[in-house]
């Protein structure tokens, strides 16, 4: 627990105005860029992560997860560092921590040294992302330029994804895959060295470190991810499978109990007393499962089974962004005069719908014909969702705890993500075997003795046999993601109850996405 401090003022020169708040402006949103881009700029590189280090199609859900958890786990603790510490100096530590750890990605020669910097940006990420956010309650003045500092701030929050889904793909085509990684070191050496000079630091203010509820929530949840993916790989009476499920029921115990007693809780539970928000969280922890694992295993199946090149894969998940912002422009202009829960109970549905068209998945498959329908339906419903869920996180709470409320919803999103897509591992792992059981005596009836020898030497059947296999699996996850859906429309329809004096509330604008400050 860290000692309190006194506030104390600065002497950092004021930021500079006119093109100064420009170039600050370019700082901060340069940094949530880097950091929301390196979500889906490393989803295009996966294949040919697994190629160039060994990993099986499990084994992979890591890059991804490494990343989610640890960001997740640790956002709500970066926002209160950089109150208590101040917001600048926090940033600037947080940005240097992500290019330290691209590098290192970007130059891992086997499977753990990756996993480990992936952990280690979203270690980064965690500190610089809320603290990003917060700097421009610092930076620009309450009133329009601060209206149009938060509107750059969400669009490029909103926008990174696609940048990051064709960049990745030009990187891999062009260059390798670890340029995904490399790509974010000369940004964030622009930021370290343009954010002194544009950017003045905050002041500081007095408060705890709930580094005892950040660690046991983080820990206690890869312990439940890592039980997850370990049962999809060696079954569920595997004793590691079952003392990761043990360890993570004594971490996340040990986590509400430290909450409950924390005189500074990173995660204040009393705001899960409110049922709306409570159903909020629990909407958002189940979308996030379903989206997570309908990128990840899209982009192995586009580019494993359709043969697309990394560039065709990014620019065949651009519509997903266009309709997202589309079903978003709707819902916030309606939202006003309907509330929130039409757009809640019907993003949900349209999700359950596309994920379930998905399942029809199968080797004969095409984008136009099987998979550009479905993932639009879906994305309509992400759309929708988006502002709806960030209205509600936030509506109805102090202000001097909207930043907990919105950090509590990104951190949601991100362990969400990472529990749903361990949970769809373990559903394509049981299903992959179980088709292999089919597919492998029909392969060496039919195989000629170098076929033969090939299997036996590598455990791997050649096109059509593994990718028969890798499908069964997809479509397998594609029902597990369907139900998660669904669990979200139950929700969305039975928890969340909004009254007329909620949309006169909600009627004040669309809050801008981030923890902290």
């Amino acid at each position: 627990m860290a000692t309190p401090q006194p506030p104390s003022v600065t002497t950092s020169p004021p930021a500079r105005s006119g093109d100064g708040k420009g170039i600050a402006l370019l700082v901060i949103a340069s940094c949530q860029l880097m950091v929301v881009l390196d979500i889906t700029i490393v989803n295009i590189a996966l294949p040919h992560i697994q190629t160039g280090l060994h990993f099986s199609t499990t084994q992979l859900s890591w890059v991804v997860n490494a990343y989610t958890l640890t960001f997740g786990g640790l956002l709500l603790l970066g926002g209160r560092t950089g109150d208590i510490l101040g917001r600048r100096r926090v940033f600037m530590t947080g940005v240097a921590i992500f290019a330290i750890a691209s590098l290192l990605g970007g130059l891992a020669q086997e499977s753990g040294q990756l996993l480990a910097a992936r952990a280690l940006q979203g270690v980064g990420g965690a500190i610089a992302s809320p603290t990003a956010l917060a700097l421009i309650t610092t930076t620009f003045r309450e009133g329009p330029e601060r209206n149009r500092a938060f509107g750059v701030f969400a669009a490029v929050s909103a926008g990174g994804g696609a940048i990051g889904l064709l960049a990745g793909g030009v990187l891999v085509e062009w260059l390798t895959w670890r340029w995904v990684f490399f790509v974010n070191v000369p940004i964030a050496v622009l930021i370290l060295l343009a954010t002194p000079r544009y950017i003045r630091e905050s002041e500081r203010h007095p408060g705890h470190f709930d580094v005892a509820g950040a660690l046991t929530s983080t820990l206690g949840m890869v312990a439940l991810v890592y039980g997850f993916i370990r049962a999809a790989q060696d079954g569920w009476t595997d004793p590691l499978t079952l003392g990761s499920f043990a360890a993570a029921v004594v971490l996340l115990g040990t986590f509400v109990l430290v909450e409950r007693h924390s005189r500074q809780p990173i995660t204040p539970l009393h705001m899960f007393a409110d049922r709306n928000r409570a159903g909020t969280y629990g909407i958002m922890l189940s979308f996030a499962a379903a989206i997570f694992g309908m990128f990840f295993f899209l982009t192995l199946f586009v580019q494993d089974v359709l043969g697309f090149s990394p560039l065709e894969a990014g620019l065949a998940f651009l519509p997903v962004s266009v309709v997202i912002a589309v079903g978003a422009g709707i819902t916030s202009r309606l939202l006003p005069k309907f509330g929130p829960k039409p757009f809640m109970v019907t993003g949900a549905v349209l999700a359950a719908g596309g994920l379930s068209w998905l399942t029809l998945t199968n080797i004969h498959s095409t984008y136009l014909g099987s998979i550009l329908g479905p993932m639009l339906v879906f994305s309509l419903g992400m759309g929708l969702q988006f502002v709806s869920l960030t209205l509600m996180a936030v509506s109805g709470v102090p202000r001097h705890e909207s930043g907990a409320a919105s950090g509590m919803l990104n951190a949601t999103q991100q362990v969400g993500g990472s529990l749903g897509l361990s949970i769809l591992v373990t559903v394509f792992g049981t299903a992959s075997r179980n088709e292999a059981e089919k597919q492998v005596p029909a392969f060496l009836a039919q195989a000629s003795p170098a076929e033969r020898i090939a299997f036996q030497r590598t455990g791997q059947l050649p096109a059509p046999w593994g990718a028969e296999i890798l499908t069964s699996g997809i479509s397998a996850a594609f029902v597990m993601a369907a139900v998660f859906t669904a669990v979200a429309a139950l929700i969305a329809l039975f928890v969340i109850q909004v009254r007329p004096s909620d949309i006169e509330r909600l009627k004040g604008g669309v809050p801008p996405p981030g923890g902290g400050g």
